[in-house]
């Protein structure tokens, strides 16, 4: 029995550890940089986003804050095609990419 509840805690233990590893796995997302207010008319005060097709969706993936900051500028009255790397979140209902690298094309 007690062999038992050993082995259940290290599966457990294994599957957190895979699930945190999951998490900040780096992604290279495309599509279009745009303001989620500007352009896309989604929000209340302006965000920096990427929609990217997904499965023949569109999804949207807001820039986390500093990078919102930091690439705002380049795209608020007119979005540009591009590549964003960096590591996907989710908070709330929001798909959140805590941004490494963007290019524009």
């Amino acid at each position: 029995m007690r062999l038992l509840g050993v082995a259940l805690a290290a599966v457990a233990l294994i599957l957190v550890v895979n699930l945190v590893h999951a998490q900040d796995k780096q992604v290279t997302l495309k599509g279009k940089i745009t303001c989620a207010r500007c352009e896309l008319k989604q929000a209340n005060a302006c965000a920096t986003v990427i929609v990217v097709k997904e499965g023949g969706k569109e999804v949207v993936y807001y820039f986390d804050k500093e990078s919102h900051k930091k690439h705002h500028g380049e795209i608020c009255k007119e979005g540009k095609e591009g590549e964003v790397t960096g590591t996907v979140s989710k908070e709330g209902d929001r798909l959140v990419i805590k941004v490494s690298k963007v290019s524009f094309k």
